[in-house]
């Protein structure tokens, strides 16, 4: 693993944990030698994480769509920063681009975000660790939510537990490098395992 993508918001959120954690995040991955790889704006948790990086010595790089570059949102400071056509370009680039994925707290760009890489994972269109960063319990519905889905049998086990959950950026990072993906993606049939 040499890159780990970052998801989360372009704003701070209401509680100074968030700015804590994303601090955290950006420092931590820095320090574990790990490129950092995000969404390319100096705003919101996303300016803070990639600034907490670039403070630790590490290395950064932003994908970000002409469009929000226009409207001034970009990092100049960033060892990289990719300018896209779209956000599906956006979101493809940085998937190539990282070995890992963490969301922290943020909206539904987030959401997609993490959803997205996971679901490429559960298809067998990678094989690389995702997780949410829950802090403060930010996520806590959400998990509930997702094992409500399994439990209904939705979305099976072994891709449930494909999701690493951690209240650290460090945790998750070791997390990350225990990671084994399932044996058999969802896309394969069990007649053709």
């Amino acid at each position: 693993m040499k890159s780990i993508c970052v998801f989360c918001g372009s704003s701070y959120g209401s509680r100074e944990i968030y700015t804590e954690a994303a601090r955290s995040t950006g420092r931590v991955i820095a320090e574990n030698g790990y490129r950092l790889v995000y969404g390319g704006a100096k705003v919101g948790l996303m300016g803070t994480v990639a600034d907490a990086a670039l403070e630790a010595g590490g290395e950064v790089v932003g994908v970000l769509p002409r469009s929000l570059q226009e409207k001034e949102i970009g990092h100049e400071g960033l060892n990289e920063l990719h300018l896209v056509g779209s956000m599906h370009e956006r979101k493809a680039m940085m998937a190539d681009l990282s070995d890992g994925f963490i969301a922290l707290p943020g909206g539904v760009g987030t959401l997609e975000e993490i959803f997205e890489v996971w679901t490429w994972g559960q298809l067998g269109y990678h094989e690389k660790p995702c997780g949410f960063l829950n802090v403060a319990g930010y996520y806590d519905q959400l998990i509930a939510f997702l094992d409500h889905q399994t439990e209904e049998a939705f979305t099976k086990p072994a891709m449930r537990n494909m999701i690493q959950i951690s209240a650290t950026a460090q945790d998750m990072i070791d997390q990350f490098k225990t990671y084994t993906p399932p044996s058999t993606p969802k896309w394969i049939k069990k007649d053709e395992t």
